[in-house]
């Protein structure tokens, strides 16, 4: 079983002609409402490969709220540890341009008030993979990371939205997954211009954080560089594939989802990645962050497997 424990929200989109700047105001061609956040992705991108996927997180005693768990029950997705709290759901707003390029601004609402998972013997009892990421608070993630450790189960953090590794569990984390800019940010070096570059950043976080590192690169794929640089297919590079770009909100979160459930099926890293990259390849030719995610079928010829 592969057990996301993250962010839920609900996405507002409007698709602009290019992102505003400072004090500008646009029109909108178009307005759409779609299920988000980084951690209810993921647990789609999951589930639709056929896996049991159990959701932690919470959602607000609101309208949002109820359709945030709707959703996902009909992903059949576990939401039997999703808690509802007082107050508002998370919500996202999200501007995508001609170019399907997004700028996006969260509201955490009940995401925030996550902390000390309850229960969480019996929530992450049978995890073969557990996945966080941080767009809830340092406890909440932490007490995942933990959970899954404890109960044997990989262990995999998305750190995005970007920022210092110093508040979270390390000891207790498998894998780093990150794209170019947010890999930059964690290890204070410049955007790698190229694959080279985006390796050899991966090498020097892996060895600062004593973890693996896997670096989404867009149309270039992805690289990693395993914790052991000993062991077989210590790194590489898996390349993208030509593809149609009509929104890349949810791209990142359809290669982690995909990337821990070939994981939790003993695929080698370098397959995992291959995987990992054909879906989000496949998930930016449709608008919305679930809309372009694959089934296991579509990704499964995407890949020739």
């Amino acid at each position: 079983m592969i057990i996301v424990a993250g962010s839920a929200n609900i996405d507002l989109v409007a698709r602009v002609d290019h992102q505003p700047a400072p004090g500008e105001t646009l029109i909108a061609e178009g307005y759409a409402v779609h299920d988000g956040g980084k951690g209810a992705n993921q647990a789609v991108a999951a589930a639709r490969m056929g896996s049991r996927v159990r959701f932690v997180g919470a959602v607000g005693a609101d309208d949002f709220g109820a359709r945030i768990r709707t959703t996902l029950e009909a992903e059949q997705i576990d939401t039997s540890a999703l808690s509802t709290l007082g107050g508002a759901s998370g919500i996202a707003m999200i501007s995508v341009d001609y170019a399907g390029e997004n700028c996006i601004i969260v509201v955490p609402g009940a995401n925030e008030k996550l902390g000390v998972i309850e229960d969480a013997e019996t929530v992450f009892d049978g995890a073969r993979v557990v996945l966080a990421q941080l767009e809830t608070p340092p406890a909440f993630v932490n007490a995942a990371l933990m959970a899954g450790r404890l109960h044997g189960a990989e262990t995999m953090l998305n750190a995005a939205p970007a920022a210092s590794l110093s508040p979270y569990a390390l000891d207790a984390l498998d894998w780093l997954i990150v794209n170019a800019a947010e890999a930059a940010l964690i290890g204070e070096a410049a955007v790698p211009a190229d694959v080279t570059a985006a390796q050899a950043l991966a090498a020097d976080l892996a060895a600062t954080y004593a973890v693996g590192v896997v670096i989404t690169l867009g149309a270039d794929g992805a690289i990693w560089q395993a914790r052991d640089e000993t062991a077989e297919d210590a790194a590489g590079h898996v390349a993208g594939a030509a593809a149609e770009v009509v929104d890349t909100t949810g791209a990142g979160d359809t290669f982690a989802g995909v990337f821990a459930w070939a994981r939790s099926q003993d695929k080698s890293i370098r397959e995992a990645v291959r995987w990992a990259v054909a879906a989000g390849g496949l998930s930016v030719g449709r608008a919305g962050a679930r809309s372009g995610m694959p089934g296991f079928t579509q990704l499964a010829e995407a890949v020739g497997d």
